[in-house]
């Protein structure tokens, strides 16, 4: 086991990490760095209740930077929470944000802090083409990002998914600059978080991971990320979940967290595909969902990734061989988490299935699946995890 004393360090990969227990209380630091005199912090209505946001807030406070609280953020962010925060921004005369809590609140903080000085609306910036361009850059205030969960590694990420209320999709909102100046990432901000959102949480980082190693496109470097960020969550995530209070269990996953949203900039694939519209349509949580279809879209991906799974079974010394060694690890770690088998679990019916397949097709994730992706298979794919038949 890894002493906690060297799980320590300032790094700037993708941007300026401070990384390490009880460094929440470098926050004031951190805003001031980034030339922040009235911070606005960004969280969730379960969080703002915890005494880890009041004595961040008093922290601050006590450094001479007068910081208040917008915590009016749903599960999954939509134009109305970023509307309505950006409202109190302006009002209050801010200068920065503090993104504080996992992936929800980190997308709509930095969704804020785009929109800030920006004259368009929020779908002219989404992930499309060169749109991002449309943005004036100087229009952007910076951000401190304060990671509660270990899952989305939204911490290091250049976007905000959010969900447009019109159409129930969830849009991908880009901008270089969305990217944080400066992420206090904390282990022990994590060690309150129950069982069931670590399970959902840590599944969530492996499928950044998994799908980023899986992803055709050729990015060695993301690669080697990804492969070491699944090598943690196999050896770290069940000791987080059954020793919520093991910092060393919890400092590697909030690392690994981070190490799947660095390497998903190499795309994702149809476990993304087919959970970004259930999650607008039905509001299921994000990490859960992509859980639940995790091995479904392994078993439907296999005959491409043949060689890459093989590889990744000899890795972890996984028993078994190849891609069903593979398998059958994801599938007793869900058991061992609690993870629901089938996405009837979550609400999801074959009623839905037209209208979700229509949406994963083009979703912002299908394109990079390792198997083209059609509104037929998807449909399939949903057919099997409502069910649980993991072969046709």
């Amino acid at each position: 086991m890894s002493d906690t004393a060297t799980l320590r360090g300032n790094w700037h990969y993708p941007t300026r990490v401070w990384f390490g227990a009880g460094r929440i209380h470098e926050l004031p630091a951190a805003c001031a760095e980034l030339g922040m005199h009235r911070p606005l912090l960004v969280t969730d209505p379960g969080l703002a209740a915890l005494s880890m946001l009041s004595d961040a807030l008093r922290s601050c406070r006590e450094a001479g930077l007068p910081c208040e609280m917008f915590s009016d953020v749903r599960g999954n962010p939509v134009l109305d929470n970023v509307e309505a925060g950006l409202a109190i921004y302006r009002e209050g005369n801010h200068d920065g944000i503090i993104a504080f809590g996992g992936g929800s609140a980190m997308d709509a903080a930095k969704a804020i802090a785009l929109m800030v000085g920006q004259s368009r609306p929020l779908w002219d910036f989404e992930d499309r083409e060169d749109w991002w361009t449309r943005a004036d850059p100087d229009g952007i205030a910076p951000v401190v990002a304060v990671p509660t969960t270990a899952g989305t590694g939204s911490e290091v990420g250049r976007a905000a998914v959010i969900t447009d209320p019109a159409d129930h999709t969830k849009k991908v909102i880009f901008h270089p600059k969305m990217l944080p100046g400066i992420v206090i990432a904390d282990p022990g901000l994590t060690v309150g978080l129950p069982p069931t959102v670590t399970a959902a949480t840590g599944m969530d980082a492996l499928s950044h991971n998994l799908e980023a190693f899986l992803s055709p496109v050729y990015h060695p470097m993301a690669d080697g990320i990804a492969v070491e960020g699944i090598r943690l969550i196999h050896r770290w995530l069940p000791v987080a979940h059954a020793e919520g209070d093991n910092i060393t269990a919890r400092s590697h996953m909030l690392v690994a967290s981070s190490m799947g949203a660095t390497a998903f900039q190499k795309g994702l694939g149809a476990m993304h595909s087919l959970s970004h519209p259930c999650g607008a349509v039905l509001d299921t949580h994000h990490g859960l969902t992509n859980a639940v279809v995790m091995p479904y879209v392994l078993a439907f991906n296999r005959p491409a990734v043949e060689e890459k799974l093989a590889r990744l079974a000899r890795l972890l010394a996984l028993p078994g061989e190849g891609p069903q060694a593979v398998l059958d690890w994801v599938l007793a770690l869900r058991r061992q988490l609690g993870i629901p088998h089938t996405l009837a679990e979550l609400g999801v019916t074959e009623g839905h299935v037209a209208r979700l397949a229509a949406m994963a097709v083009v979703d912002p994730t299908a394109p990079t699946n390792p198997v083209p992706l059609s509104e037929a298979n998807l449909s399939e794919l949903y057919h099997r995890a409502i069910h649980g038949e993991l072969a046709a």
